[in-house]
C-alpha cells in the first residue's frame, strides 16, 4: 500500500472516531454542545421581594392549625334505624353521607366532626350528625388518638345544631369569634375529618354571607328553619359536618354544615352556620336543656326590584311582612302586613333570613327596636318578643270591607282582561267567597306564559284581594286602580292562594 493511501485511511479513521464521539455524546446527554469558556456564569435572577408576605401568611396558617386542631374531634355514630328523619333531606341534598340509603333496617355507622367548646367536655356539632343515634354508641376521637363515649345534651333541628358531652376534664377549647364581623374575601380554614381523614385542614375565603339555600326549610321543621349561612370555597367534604370554620386569628366563626354538589363531593360551595347563632343555641341547650327562642309573630320574605318599586323603596332591602300573627308580639306592637323591616337594634337588614337569624338569637321577653318602612315613611317600633309555643299564623284577610248587595251583584257579572300584564280576572260569586273564605276580591282566570303576571308569580285561581293597598270588590275596582299607573311603574297586589295570603308586584310594561 502506498504512503498516500495509508495517510488517507488514517484520516478517515480519525474522522469516524470524532463523529462517533459526538454522536454518542448527543444520545447520552440529549444536549447540543455549546461553546465553553465562562466559568463565572451566574444562574437565576435576583429576588426583588425583600420581605415576602407569603411567609407571614404561611406562618399564620401553621399557627392556626396547631392551635385549633387539638380541639377538633371526629364523631362516630351508630344509627339504629334507616327510617327517614327530619334532616334526611339535608343529607340527601348535600350528600354529606352516602346518598344510597340502605333499604333494610340494619344498624349503620355514620361520621362527622365537632369541636370542644368547654374544658369539661361539651362539644358542638350538627344535629344531622347525631340525629336518630343509638346513644350508647356515640364515640368521639380526639386529635391525639384518644377515644371517649359521648352523650347527647340537646339538639335544635331548626338550626341543625347539637351539643354532646364526654366525661373529660381540662380539654383544649376552641376560641369563639364574632361572625357579625365576617367579611367577604376573608381567608378562612376548615378543620375536620373529611372522608375519614382525621385532622384535615383546608383553606379558602369567605365567598358570601347571609346565604339561605332552603335545605333546613323541609319536613317537620317547615318554614321555621333558620338559615343565614357563611359560604366558603375552602374544601369541605363528607365528614366535615360539625367541624369549625376558623379565621386567621384562630377563632371559630362558623360550623361547617353543608355542601352543594352534583356528585357528593366538594365543588367549591360550602356553608357554615354563623357562630353567634350557634353560641346562643349551645348555651340554652347546656343550661336549660332546650332552646328558648323569641318570636316576632310575623311571616316575612325577601323581595326583588319590582316589589321595591311597588313599595316605594329605592332598592330591594329589608324583610317584607306578609302576615301578622294573631295575638303575637308584632300585632301588639302595631306592626302590619306590608310593613318592611329595615333594621333590628340599629343593624341594617338585607334579607328576610338575616332578620330571622338575628331574632333567633333573642329570648322571649327580650325587647328589640325595629326600623320600619310604611307608606313611604320610616318609623320605629319596640317589640317585646314572645314564645312560639301556642302561636298560629293567620291565613285569612282581616282588612276587607263588606260591600252592599247591589255593588256585589254588579261586580259578580263583570270580567276584565289586562293584555299588557297577560292576565284575565272575573268577579267572585257569594258562594265562592264563602268557599275561598274571603270577603272581597277577584279571581284570576287565566295567566299568559312569559308575560308580566306569570313572570312575577301569579297563577290561575289566585284571588287578588288588594291592589295599591286598596280593597278590590270586583274587576272594575282593579281596572280603575291599574289605569292610574304609568308604564314603568309597579303596583303592589295582595293575593290569596289556597290558605296563604302573599304580596306580589307587577311592573306596568312599557309600550
Amino acid at each position: 500500500m502506498s504512503k498516500k493511501s495509508v495517510l488517507a485511511a488514517l484520516f478517515l479513521i480519525f474522522i469516524g472516531v470524532i463523529f462517533g464521539v459526538i454522536l454518542v455524546s448527543n444520545f447520552t446527554t440529549g444536549i447540543t454542545p455549546g461553546y465553553a469558556g465562562d466559568p463565572n456564569v451566574t444562574l437565576g435572577g435576583v429576588n426583588q421581594i425583600k420581605n415576602p408576605d407569603y411567609k407571614a401568611l404561611s406562618k399564620a396558617f401553621i399557627d392556626v392549625s396547631k392551635a385549633v386542631s387539638p380541639t377538633v374531634v371526629s364523631i362516630s355514630v351508630m344509627k339504629s334505624s334507616t327510617s327517614k328523619s327530619d334532616q334526611q333531606d339535608l343529607r340527601d341534598f348535600f350528600h354529606f353521607f352516602n346518598p344510597q340509603t340502605p333499604t333494610e333496617e340494619v344498624p349503620r355507622y355514620e361520621g362527622g366532626s365537632g369541636f370542644v367548646i368547654s374544658p369539661d367536655g361539651y362539644i358542638m356539632t350538627n344535629n344531622h350528625v347525631v340525629e336518630n343515634a343509638d346513644e350508647k354508641k356515640i364515640e368521639v376521637t380526639f386529635n391525639d388518638g384518644r377515644k371517649a363515649k359521648a352523650k347527647i345534651i340537646g339538639t335544635d333541628p331548626t338550626t341543625d345544631l347539637a351539643v354532646i358531652k364526654v366525661d373529660r376534664k381540662d380539654l383544649s377549647t376552641s376560641p369563639l369569634g364574632n361572625s357579625d364581623d365576617v367579611e367577604i374575601g376573608e381567608m378562612v380554614l376548615a378543620i375536620g375529618n373529611p372522608l375519614g381523614l382525621q385532622g384535615t385542614v383546608t383553606s379558602g375565603i369567605v365567598s358570601a354571607t347571609g346565604r339561605a339555600v332552603g335545605i333546613i326549610n323541609r319536613g317537620e321543621v317547615g318554614s321555621l328553619g333558620i338559615e343565614n349561612f357563611i359560604q366558603t370555597d375552602a374544601a369541605i367534604n363528607p365528614g366535615n359536618s360539625g367541624g369549625p370554620l376558623v379565621n386567621l386569628s384562630g377563632e371559630v366563626i362558623g360550623i361547617n354544615t353543608a355542601i352543594q354538589s352534583m356528585n357528593g363531593y366538594n365543588a367549591g360551595y360550602g356553608f357554615a352556620i354563623p357562630i353567634n347563632l350557634a353560641k346562643v343555641v349551645a348555651e340554652d341547650l347546656i343550661k336549660v336543656g332546650k332552646v328558648r327562642r323569641g318570636y316576632l309573630g310575623v311571616l316575612i320574605r325577601s323581595f326583588d326590584e319590582t316589589m321595591a318599586k311597588a313599595l316605594g323603596l329605592e332598592k330591594p332591602e329589608g324583610a317584607l311582612i306578609e302576615k301578622v300573627e294573631d295575638d303575637g308580639a308584632a300585632v301588639s306592637a302595631g306592626l302590619r302586613e306590608g310593613d318592611v323591616i329595615l333594621a333590628v337594634d340599629g343593624k341594617d337588614i338585607r334579607s328576610s333570613n338575616e332578620l330571622q337569624s338575628l331574632i333567633a338569637r333573642k329570648h322571649p321577653g327580650d325587647e328589640v327596636k325595629l326600623k320600619i318602612y310604611r307608606d313611604k315613611k320610616t318609623i320605629e317600633k319596640t317589640v317585646t318578643l314572645r314564645s312560639k309555643d301556642t302561636d298560629k299564623m293567620l291565613a285569612s284577610n282581616k282588612s276587607a270591607d263588606k260591600k252592599d248587595d247591589d255593588s256585589e251583584q254588579q261586580q259578580t257579572s263583570s270580567t276584565a282582561e289586562f293584555k299588557n300584564l297577560g292576565m284575565k280576572v272575573r268577579a267572585l260569586s257569594p258562594q265562592e267567597k264563602k268557599d275561598f273564605e274571603v270577603e272581597n276580591g277577584v279571581l284570576v282566570t287565566a295567566v299568559e306564559r312569559f308575560r308580566e303576571a306569570s313572570e312575577n308569580g301569579l297563577q290561575a285561581n289566585d284571588i287578588i284581594i288588594e291592589a295599591d293597598r286598596q280593597n278590590i270588590a270586583g274587576p272594575k275596582d282593579l281596572q280603575n286602580i291599574l289605569e292610574k299607573f304609568k308604564p314603568g311603574d309597579a303596583v303592589l297586589l295582595r293575593v290569596k292562594r289556597n290558605q296563604d295570603i302573599n304580596f306580589y308586584a307587577l311592573q306596568i310594561p312599557k309600550e
